[in-house]
């Protein structure tokens, strides 16, 4: 019987190893699985790379695990948050590697290495510093530039509903990088505010299907720390 519904934190957060390329879902701190963050800060993984949107704010979350240094490089569109202040003393320290990636570029690695495409061809960046070492190619007139699939190790994602086949939904903005951080992942870790019996989510309403999913813990919003 298939049940992906883990009963602890420990559980959850089980293998992720030292190194790791670590997919973030959330824009901003809407929709970020902050509860998996701190699970991950718990288990003790170093030297990791962290893919998201934003390089976090304030001494939470995100930010939180690269104060304590665990975090070697971080990739990402947006760096400065309207308190990057645990980012920028880190880069202006050369403690932290970073990797600016426009969004949709961001976005659309995560899907081409959900889907199996390892590149694509994009207009975004051509003619910046952005393009610099990439391969050039024409296009019916127009230049566009390679991009890789960007791949994760680990994807950690927030969902508003899970069954206990991994089939997710999200609710409101909460769906942004969420669903590509894990079909992107080789191990796609999930905390849901809501758990259901099978056939109680309506297929239509199925985003991310339980294929592309490992592990869930339910982690109601009452409950932050989902232990």
């Amino acid at each position: 019987m298939i049940n992906k519904i883990v009963q602890s934190m420990a559980d959850l957060m089980s293998g992720i190893k030292d190194g790791s390329v670590v997919l973030l879902g959330g824009f901003g701190s809407v929709g970020q699985p902050n509860a998996l963050i701190d699970g991950l800060i718990e288990q003790g993984a170093k030297d990791l790379v962290v893919a998201a949107n934003n390089a976090g704010a304030g001494h939470v979350g995100l930010a939180r695990l690269m104060e304590l240094n665990r975090v070697r490089k971080i990739i990402c569109s947006f760096p400065r948050s309207s308190d990057p202040v645990v980012f920028e003393t880190l880069y202006r320290a050369g403690k932290i590697e970073l990797e600016i990636v426009p969004q949709g570029t961001l976005a659309e690695r995560m899907r081409a290495a959900g889907a199996g495409v390892p590149a694509f061809f994009t207009a975004t960046g051509v003619g910046t510093k952005m393009a610099v070492g990439k391969e050039h190619r024409e296009i019916g007139g127009r230049t566009y530039i390679l991009e890789e699939w960007l791949k994760g190790d680990v994807g950690l994602v927030e969902a508003w509903e899970a069954d206990r086949w991994g089939n997710l939904t999200f609710k409101q903005s909460g769906r942004n990088f969420n669903p590509l951080c894990a079909m992107a992942s080789e191990l796609s870790l999930v905390q849901a505010q809501h758990i259901r019996e099978l056939g109680e989510i309506d297929p239509d309403h199925v985003v991310t299907p339980g294929i592309f999913v490992d592990r869930v813990l339910h982690v109601p919003y009452g409950d932050p720390s989902g232990f």
